[in-house]
């Protein structure tokens, strides 16, 4: 059974979505840059630099304090990944470790740690949780081109004897007659369909 098996695809995928899941949801990488930054701090004082058979020695006076920063920082950097919701006291207390470092364990370690503590704590103050995502409705149904809005005339079952009207007719109304006839529903007396062509006649 070789490695590249889609069992094993699949896992790796679906752990790879876990993860990303689990990211997302504190401040990863603000973490990640605050524990970052407590290496250099801790690491210099106690390192020696070889240059061919000369052994510089980078330790300092306050090489306990350096320890300690950069112990700290990297407690801060894994309490913001486990305790998100103390991230802006992580945040602050990273910047201000940050700054004392600079004085204290070789400018911060050689300024890589002192900017990977600023950068993570700024992100891990500057951090807030996102909202959850809200369902949106789904939308209506436009009508079909050329077909009447619902609600515009009257259903079918309209009592009979009533006339329907047409709001957006500009013609005269028209009404039904005891014959059945179609004619114009002008009470004016104005209508060349009586005779009178738009005068009344003389008593």
């Amino acid at each position: 059974m070789s490695a590249e098996t889609p069992a094993a695809t699949g896992q790796f995928t679906h752990r790879r979505q876990q993860f990303r899941a689990w990211r997302g949801t504190r401040p990863f990488w603000a973490g990640l840059f605050v524990l970052l930054g407590g290496f250099p701090i801790a690491y210099f004082p106690y390192a020696h630099l070889q240059i061919g058979h000369l052994t510089l020695a980078m330790a300092t006076t306050a090489g306990a304090g350096s320890l300690i920063i950069g112990v700290l920082l990297g407690v801060l950097g894994i309490s913001l990944w486990f305790q998100k919701h103390v991230r802006v006291f992580a945040g602050v207390a990273a910047i201000l470790l940050g700054l004392v470092s600079i004085p204290v364990s070789n400018l911060g370690g050689f300024l890589i740690g002192f900017l990977f503590a600023l950068i993570g704590g700024a992100m891990a103050v500057s951090w807030a949780p996102g909202a959850p995502p809200v369902a949106e409705p789904a939308p209506e149904a436009a009508p079909a081109p050329g077909s009447t809005p619902a609600g515009v005339f009257p259903e079918d079952g309209a009592p009979a004897g009533e006339p329907t009207v047409n709001p957006y007719s500009t013609g005269p109304d028209l009404t039904k007659d005891a014959g059945g006839a179609d004619e114009p529903n002008d009470l004016s007396g104005t209508s060349p369909a009586n005779g009178a062509n738009g005068r009344h006649s003389a008593g």
